[in-house]
């Protein structure tokens, strides 16, 4: 496995899946960065066979947070091209995302 990315086995919540099974981030690549705000950029994998690209982990002014891949809209503003639709996935997804940050950080300070 390559530096930057570990391997997961968590589920998520689904409410439709009576067996409790739910999707699993597979794996989290982490690609961090020097910057006040942009700490790093993410690529997640689900369930092993689907893959997200262009997340990345932001310091706002309460804390850190994952932003969804977006695109400029012609307005100026940004647009999710993908993101959970309840809040109980983007919870999740947000706690797994940011303890792979973490562990990278702890794996590269080791390093140094």
């Amino acid at each position: 496995m390559a530096a930057g990315s570990s391997e997961t086995a968590r589920k998520g919540p689904m409410a439709d899946d009576p067996e409790g099974d739910g999707m699993k981030i597979t794996e989290v690549r982490v690609s961090l960065r020097d910057d006040e705000k942009l700490k790093a950029f993410i690529t997640i994998t689900i369930d092993g066979c689907f893959v997200v690209r262009g997340l990345k982990i932001i310091r706002g002014t309460k804390g850190m947070f994952v932003a969804m891949p977006s695109r400029r809209k012609p307005d100026g503003g940004y647009q999710d091209l993908c993101h959970p639709i309840n809040m109980a996935t983007r919870q999740w997804m947000e706690e797994e995302i940011l303890a792979e940050y973490a562990a990278e950080l702890e794996r590269t300070a080791l390093v140094r």
